[in-house]
């Protein structure tokens, strides 16, 4: 009998750390789950210079992530802080370098969510978890959002929304996460992973 946890990639991009946080949260959602277990990854900063100023391993929080991190997973939650609207260009960076495994299908048919934070209220948190679902999309992927039937996403004033979780940091980043917030993130990640057992049964 396999015993073997399904392995759940976290992939996040974080400048402060509170996309960091959604992260972590997210990853005891998925790891809340039977049978499921988070793998956090992050992405190196990317320079307006052509050569590489990040070290080959981070000095603090999740290692980076590994074109094969995307191959091994059975599902996907994504995150990154808005930039006007969008995705880091840390994260889009990555993205632009993963034909081969759409060529390949590597990512195609598994379950995946978005999540972000913001520095002002009405920063572009929707648009950028939009921004992020469009390369999942075209890597055929199943992306998932949060429902109407978890309470916190009529009561929070926060952050969360039907597209994935999020989170208002403050300009300074130091907007703590709410409880609303917090719920709907494990929320997010337990839903990933339900979702993923499920099609691995099916």
């Amino acid at each position: 009998m396999n015993t073997a946890k399904l392995p759940i990639l976290v992939l996040y991009y974080s400048r402060h750390g509170s996309t960091r946080k959604l992260a972590e949260l997210i990853g005891q959602g998925i790891d809340s789950v039977p049978g499921c277990e988070a793998r956090l990854r992050t992405v190196p900063a990317v320079s307006t210079v052509t050569e590489a100023t990040e070290p080959e391993v981070p000095n603090e929080g999740a290692p980076y992530v590994e074109l094969q991190d995307l191959e091994e997973c059975a599902g996907l939650a994504l995150g990154s802080p808005t930039r006007f609207g969008n995705m880091a260009s840390a994260m889009k960076y990555f993205w632009d370098g993963t034909s081969a495994q759409w060529l390949s299908g590597a990512l195609n048919g598994k379950p995946a969510c978005v999540f972000t934070s913001t520095g002002s209220l009405h920063g572009g948190q929707e648009s950028t978890l939009l921004s992020m679902m469009l390369p999942l999309l075209h890597h055929g992927m199943l992306v998932l959002g949060i429902p109407y039937t978890q309470p916190e996403l009529m009561t929070t004033s926060s952050g969360g929304t039907p597209y994935g979780a999020s989170h208002w940091s403050g300009v300074s980043g130091n907007q703590p996460i709410s409880a609303d917030t917090r719920a709907l993130a494990i929320a997010l990640g337990q839903r990933l992973a339900q979702t993923t057992v499920k099609l691995r049964s099916a």
